[in-house]
């Protein structure tokens, strides 16, 4: 479904105060949900129950409570007034339109700021990043790895950056197909400037998506943020030229530690630019990319197997398909090793009360959802 543009609902403008607020980070953010249940009753909790929450000190609870408070309000209801009229969609984690496949990653920002008619929940999707020093070889690779993607239809999502990145736009754009470019700014801002004209396309096809407030400058620590909402979009990445050191290499790592699979185009041995390339594959932290099949058969997307039902796409877990506790449980455990944990830290990550957890779990597995392992574990299916 396509985000619509926000409208100034008193839960979200609660939401975005909340999540504007100096110091309140994603973790603390979630932490303080599960105790209040809505952003609105977070901002009603009296300084004693504040206390009482995991996290929560005199330092935060100044901020809860003191100045920043009101600036954090006057900044939400700013925002909102400017997300509705550039029709900017503006999402919580707890909306049903914020994208799943986020969800399901530990580090996942709690609210985001998206332009475009693009669908986030796609049922294929696929981050294709690299170098900002690309090389002829790059771009022909970049383009050539595009049209293969044709038959599939997949959203592409990349950074908006210099080189690899933005020939993935461009190729996608060129192609027809859905592009989504993860910004490290506000969405007024477009960062580098030179790609301005794309990203305009990119706002009527495709979509431009950001965890950071409006008028958010690209400050350098930005980027590493903004890599991990690439790597979390897509079922897989492909690096196509990487140095041996890089934004794409942290975009790969990171796709890794979420247990996505990722592809790595080979390259020159004596290239600068495909030395992490070669590497990932050396070091097999990635398959190699030669040609669509191994996209294909990597990310179960191959069509011939599609038509006979042998293979199906990894699940993708929307949360249309349950209460929001029980979401909560399947992130928890799709982000955990091997996708399986005892049921006390279950319910510990999940900031839930061990017998509600329990009788979650129970309508979980009579749903397929989850199986019982021995030793009070439990794993999804």
């Amino acid at each position: 479904m396509t985000p619509t543009p926000p409208t100034s609902t008193d839960d979200l403008y609660h939401e975005l105060a909340l999540t504007l607020l100096p110091g309140i980070g994603p973790q603390l953010t979630r932490q303080l949900m599960s105790y209040g249940s809505s952003a609105k009753n977070v901002f009603a909790l009296p300084p004693g129950k504040l206390r009482r929450i995991p996290g929560v000190g005199e330092a935060t609870l100044k901020i809860l409570t003191g100045p920043a408070r009101g600036q954090a309000q006057a900044q939400a209801e700013a925002s909102l007034r400017k997300a509705e009229k550039e029709g900017v969609a503006i999402l919580f984690y707890t909306s049903k339109q914020f994208p799943a496949r986020l969800k399901l990653i530990p580090d996942a920002p709690v609210l985001l700021y998206y332009q475009g008619p693009a669908n986030l929940n796609a049922p294929k999707t696929v981050a294709i990043v690299g170098t900002r020093q690309a090389t002829d070889y790059g771009r022909e690779q970049t383009e050539a790895l595009v049209r293969g993607l044709v038959p599939h239809n997949p959203l592409v999502i990349s950074g908006l950056a210099y080189g690899i990145d933005i020939l993935a736009h461009r190729a996608a754009l060129q192609e027809g197909l859905a592009t989504v470019g993860v910004m490290a700014t506000g969405l007024d801002i477009v960062y580098p400037a030179a790609h301005r004209k794309t990203a305009e396309k990119m706002r009527e096809t495709g979509g431009l998506l950001t965890e950071f407030a409006f008028g958010t400058q690209p400050d350098r620590y930005n980027f590493p943020q903004r890599n991990r909402i690439i790597a979390g979009l897509a079922d897989g990445t492909v690096v196509v030229e990487a140095a041996a050191k890089g934004g794409a290499l942290i975009t790969a790592e990171l796709a890794l530690s979420y247990d996505r699979d990722v592809l790595a185009i080979p390259g020159n041995v004596s290239s600068a630019a495909s030395a992490g390339c070669n590497a990932l594959i050396k070091n097999n932290k990635a398959a190699l990319y030669a040609e669509p099949a191994d996209l294909e058969q990597l990310l179960n997307w191959d069509a011939a197997l599609y038509q006979t039902g042998k293979f199906q796409p990894t699940p993708c877990y929307s949360p249309d398909d349950f209460t929001g506790e029980e979401f909560a449980l399947v992130g928890v455990l799709a982000a955990a090793p091997g996708r399986e944990l005892h049921i006390d830290e279950l319910a510990w990550r999940a900031q839930q009360p061990i017998h509600t957890v329990a009788a979650l779990l129970l309508a979980l597995e009579f749903s397929g959802v989850v199986r019982a392992l021995p030793g009070k574990k439990f794993g999804l299916i």
